[in-house]
């Protein structure tokens, strides 16, 4: 049987998941409802389209920070739950039961609990996201890609559990991104800045 504390582990870290960070920042900024801007997600990409760079900039940093937050205080705890703490907060992040379980496409969650949990395949992440981002100016290539080279480089260093529980989160982030795919492969998805 599942015990208690790891139940409310487990609804802790995806409460911490399913703070919406962009629509609570862009709104504290005087940028009105996030869901109403743009594409209407709550990422940094759409936080960037209000061309509050600054705000951008700290949705990142604060929807990672989630994921590690995560996996770092219930290490802490109970260092076997660790991972799935972050998966958790991941999915928090991705279905918020506050916005309806309308949430991000989670591509800064899952980096944060990738540096957290085993650090080269957070590393993997961010350089893989960042460079193809540059090279693309798409964030959607961006982010698939780095999505993809987390799961690669935790089974390159002998990680498989957490291989497993990356990939799985990748398969979350395609699927978050399915409408991006579909514009990239008909060759209308935006470059960043562009609307």
């Amino acid at each position: 049987m599942i015990s208690l504390p790891v139940i409310a582990t487990l609804v802790g870290a995806y409460l911490l998941g399913s703070i919406p960070f962009g629509i609570v920042l862009t709104r504290l900024g005087g940028a009105g409802d996030l869901r109403k801007i743009g594409s209407g997600n709550i990422g940094a990409t759409n936080v960037l389209r209000t061309g509050r760079k600054g705000l951008a900039a700290a949705t990142v940093l604060l929807d990672g920070g989630k994921g590690t937050a995560a996996v770092l205080f219930v290490a802490w705890l109970q260092p076997g739950m660790a991972l799935w703490a972050g998966a958790v907060a991941f999915l928090g992040h991705l279905y918020p039961v506050w916005l309806n379980f309308r949430g991000g496409k989670g591509v800064a969650t899952m980096l944060g609990v990738s540096l957290a949990f085993y650090w080269p395949a957070g590393l993997a992440f961010a350089l893989v996201w960042l460079a193809m981002l540059a090279l693309s100016r798409r964030s959607s290539v961006g982010g698939l890609s780095g999505a993809v080279a987390a799961p690669a480089a935790a089974a390159a260093g002998g990680q498989f559990d957490a291989a497993l529980v990356l990939l799985g989160m990748t398969l979350f982030v395609f699927w978050k991104h399915r409408d991006n795919i579909a514009r990239l492969l008909d060759g209308t998805e935006p470059k960043v800045g562009e609307h």
